[in-house]
């Protein structure tokens, strides 16, 4: 008689899976703070980690007050103040960041106040503030197990007539990965992970992080979640919100494959001979004035 397959090991509840990546995003920033990839040192500004449709999209910042939700080092924080805004205010989970993301700041002359809180309990830590732009993604809501409570959270982080601007990592992006190829010149992508939510978090255990630099020592585990555009889009509606726009391109600012070319702003895209697929997306959408 065979033995009984093993049963797979039952993930943790969700508040100890967010206190899991809590703990990896600590781990991860002196890696980061150090990189290349982040250029920390000069070789890179604020400006780079934006698309030129960005800016059309936000429009002039002068006089607002801007709120960037898991914003890590700062590094795209930076660019609202140094665009006119008002006040510039950067939330993230990791003390670690968040340090790091102070002393940039003061480093550079910079106004900006950074709050150490999870997005969840953004408004309590936020002391009931209200905001004209609540700015968020470039790999923020995978790390969000519920988005219906987030786009809840953000609707409350508004004043009347103000705006939320995602820009995010496209879903299909995130079901692609390379695939065993004959020719090393040449990296085939298929699809291999799902678009759409429904299997709960994935669980990875990897000392690798996406920067140049030495493995993470120590909280090695971290948690992600799934979310198809409908999901996101439905999420933001029901909170309330008015979806002005939806955007999707072809370019990421940073070189995701090996197989990606330059594009004409400094950013990456796959190579002429790949169909032209979408890997970033953007949304709109503005809180009714009351």
């Amino acid at each position: 008689m065979s033995e009984p397959a093993a049963l797979p090991e039952a993930l943790p509840g969700v508040a100890e899976m967010v206190r899991a990546n809590q703990a990896n995003w600590d781990a991860r920033t002196p890696i980061h703070v150090a990189s290349a990839f982040y250029g920390l040192d000069g070789s890179r500004t604020a400006e780079d980690w934006f698309a030129p449709f960005e800016w059309t999209d936000l429009g002039d910042l002068a006089g607002r007050e801007v709120l960037h939700l898991q914003c890590h080092l700062g590094t795209e924080t930076a660019a609202f103040a140094e665009r006119g805004a008002a006040h510039t205010v950067g939330l993230d989970f990791s003390a670690a960041a968040v340090e790091a993301a102070r002393t940039l700041a003061d480093a550079a002359g910079r106004r900006v106040e950074f709050v150490q809180a999870d997005v969840h309990r953004a408004v309590e830590a936020l002391d009931g503030r209200r905001f004209d732009v609540v700015y968020t993604g470039k790999g923020a809501l995978c790390y969000l197990p519920d988005l219906t409570a987030w786009a809840r959270i953000v609707s409350a982080l508004l004043r009347p007539g103000g705006t939320l601007y995602l820009v995010e990592f496209h879903p299909l992006l995130d079901a692609l990965g390379p695939a065993p190829s004959p020719d090393p010149q040449r990296q085939q992508l298929t699809l291999r992970y799902d678009y759409l939510a429904g299997r709960g978090a994935i669980r990875s255990d990897s000392p690798s992080t996406y920067t140049d630099g030495p493995p993470v020592q120590g909280a090695t585990t971290s948690y992600e979640w799934r979310h198809g555009l409908g999901e996101v889009v439905s999420a933001v509606v029901g909170a309330g919100l008015t979806v002005q726009l939806v955007r999707e391109t072809e370019l990421l600012p940073w070189k995701r494959f090996d197989s990606m070319v330059p594009a004409e702003n400094g950013w990456w895209r796959l190579p002429p001979s790949e169909p032209i697929i979408p890997l970033l997306y953007a949304l709109r959408a503005v809180k009714p004035a009351a």
